[in-house]
């Protein structure tokens, strides 16, 4: 790979950059950054757009050609659309077709009618995560949602009990489980193995979300009591419906991914033999793109058909489900175009010295990079996109392990208190009905929760793997 910096456009690229090189990297760096988190911020300019103009001011900044930059931009764009782009469309379909199935409806009825009292908030997280697997965070928070207010308002329970422990489920799983699309832009960029990646992931998420969830509700309820405001408790999405999907077919369904990438996983470490038959079968079953494809057909018939859909309207509810993720996937893909735009630059270099110099653990410098671009854009898919980009090269000589926790400590990053320049703040405050101080006192100090306790699980395990 050809570096774009003036500097080793004539140098073996082994030879290491001089200190005034990384100095002038890194303000090359922090004034592509800080133009994206302008654009962003200020002038309301789409992620989309705002992240394709930062990567060619980052290679003017670093002094590259303008031919390169726009060819490492557009290879990297390519290259992340191409390995994450199908993952994300078949993500869509599946949410899709449990939520216009009445799947979903039936998951949070048949929780919910076993639960109360003091089991509520504990039943909200696990509806959160199930649902939340295969559903991007904005598509769980508009399912979900509606079912929190009418569980609150008819059970008189408080808001914020039920209402963070749906959103820490969500949360987590936006930040740390593939196959959403930041974790699986992490794992790409850095080389992480998926299965291994998702297995850890649920180790880190499992305490994380208790303790954001229903323990910090019992705080969250004493510093706002809001209640649930009438206008936004809408018509269920299948009431529509004269029947609806099983509650065992419908979870069945929703983790069969899940359980395949997770199969795959514990034959690669068990068996560990490319040429052994069950590994070659298991890395096939368990790769993403045919664990999703499996789940997709498979709830075509168990969700789609069972709920009575005519074959014309589940192939109606498949286009729906694409046109929403446009944006998302040009956003991830302008993401991968910046990252291969920073490798190219050589800034993978500058990072390696820089964590020499400083010895900074590579995990805790993944988290605080993720974290100060989170703060600065608010969006975790951007956070994550960059600091894989900046990270990767500490990967190299990583262990299969430590390189799926470098995901995770990005993608706890990546949750770092959300505030005002976050999509996900201003969704949360009008749905709860809830004043921007209340917002922070609650949504924002879980996110932070998440973050906080996320990393330190990932420093823990990486002590003991």
């Amino acid at each position: 790979m050809t570096s774009l910096h003036v500097e080793m456009l004539a140098a073996d690229a082994t030879e290491p950059i001089t200190s005034a090189g990384n100095a002038r990297l890194g303000i090359a760096v922090l004034a592509g950054i800080a133009l994206i988190v302008l654009l962003i911020t200020r002038t309301k300019l789409h992620a989309f757009l705002a992240l394709t103009i930062g990567s060619l001011a980052l290679g003017a900044f670093a002094g590259a050609p303008l031919d390169a930059t726009i060819a490492s931009f557009t290879k990297g764009l390519g290259s992340t659309v191409a390995g994450v782009g199908v993952l994300i469309a078949l993500g869509a379909i599946l949410g899709k077709l449990l939520a216009d199935s009445g799947g979903a409806d039936r998951i949070v009825d048949t929780i919910l009618a076993r639960a109360g009292g003091r089991a509520m908030p504990w039943a909200m997280v696990l509806i959160a995560s199930v649902i939340g697997l295969p559903l991007f965070f904005e598509v769980g928070i508009v399912l979900l949602i509606p079912v929190v207010l009418m569980v609150a308002q008819r059970g008189g329970y408080s808001l914020m009990r039920i209402g963070i422990p749906a959103l820490a489920g969500l949360s987590v799983m936006h930040g740390l489980i593939p196959p959403h699309p930041g974790p699986l832009v992490a794992i790409d960029a850095i080389g992480a193995n998926l299965g291994v990646t998702l297995a850890l992931g649920i180790v880190v998420a499992v305490p994380t979300v208790i303790i954001a969830g229903p323990l910090f509700s019992r705080y969250a309820a004493r510093w706002v009591d809001v209640p649930v405001p009438e206008r936004m408790v809408p018509q269920r999405a299948s009431e529509d419906l004269e029947r609806r999907p099983g509650f065992g077919a419908t979870v069945a369904t929703v983790l069969l991914p899940v359980v395949l990438m997770l199969v795959k996983a514990l034959v690669d470490i068990v068996v560990d033999d490319p040429e052994n038959h069950v590994q070659r079968v298991t890395d096939v079953i368990g790769s993403p793109l045919i664990a999703l494809l499996a789940a997709v057909l498979a709830g075509m018939f168990t969700l789609g058909r069972a709920a009575g859909f005519t074959k014309e309207r589940i192939s109606s509810t498949v286009e729906k489900s694409l046109a929403p993720i446009a944006g998302v996937l040009l956003i991830v893909g302008a993401g991968g175009g910046f990252k291969q735009t920073l490798i190219d630059v050589g800034v993978g270099r500058m990072i390696l010295d820089f964590s020499d110099d400083w010895s900074v653990p590579a995990l805790l410098l993944a988290w605080l990079i993720a974290v100060a671009i989170r703060l600065a854009t608010g969006s975790a898919t951007v956070a994550t996109i960059s600091a894989a980009g900046l990270v990767a090269p500490l990967a190299a000589d990583m262990s299969t392990a430590h390189a799926a926790l470098l995901v995770l400590a990005i993608g706890a990053g990546s949750l770092f208190f959300s505030h005002v320049n976050d999509a996900g703040f201003w969704l949360v405050k009008e749905y709860f009905g809830m004043s921007v101080s209340q917002t922070v006192k609650t949504w924002s100090v879980m996110e932070t929760i998440i973050s906080v306790v996320g990393i330190g699980c990932v420093l823990l395990l990486s002590l003991v793997l």
